[in-house]
């Protein structure tokens, strides 16, 4: 089988950041025809953005697609919900996780995987101060410890 061509519309550091992601899961996203042509010009933000599963259903909501500049009147709401495209039993497995304390669903990346917009949803668990304090901290000593480590070969 060929390698699938993937390229990147938006990424969600933030929630790497703010969480600690369990298990990622590939979703399809339905879209109308402005807001996909809008996507293959990388203009979509999912920083603010949050999953919520309702009878049965996975929405994405605050994910923000700018309006095409020539679609005039087929462009929709850009802060519009937006339904998540995902397997019965996947749904079913990410609903009993959710219902443990402290679960919650988050979306990660939005890339074209081929032709499709596909959406790389994350099973997360919110992190505590301290939890972000530590990860900034290793972050600050693996950056030194390039840093000196470049230092050193340069000499």
């Amino acid at each position: 089988m060929a390698k699938e061509n993937i390229k990147l519309i938006a990424n969600n550091k933030k929630a790497y950041h703010d969480y600690f992601i369990e298990d990622t899961y590939e979703a399809g996203i339905s879209l109308h025809g402005t807001e996909v042509k809008s996507l293959r010009m990388g203009k979509c933000s999912i920083k603010e953005s949050f999953i919520r599963i309702e009878k049965g259903e996975v929405f994405v909501y605050g994910m923000h697609i700018s309006p095409y500049e020539k679609g005039n009147i087929f462009n929709r709401d850009p802060l519009r919900i937006k339904k998540l495209l995902m397997h019965r039993a996947e749904i079913n497995k990410i609903t009993g996780k959710i219902a443990e304390k402290g679960y919650t669903l988050v979306p990660l990346k939005v890339y074209l995987k081929g032709s499709l917009v596909k959406v790389e949803v994350g099973l997360a668990r919110g992190k505590k101060l301290y939890d972000k304090r530590q990860d900034i901290a290793k972050k600050d000593m693996r950056r030194e410890a390039e840093k000196d480590f470049k230092v050193r070969n340069l000499y």
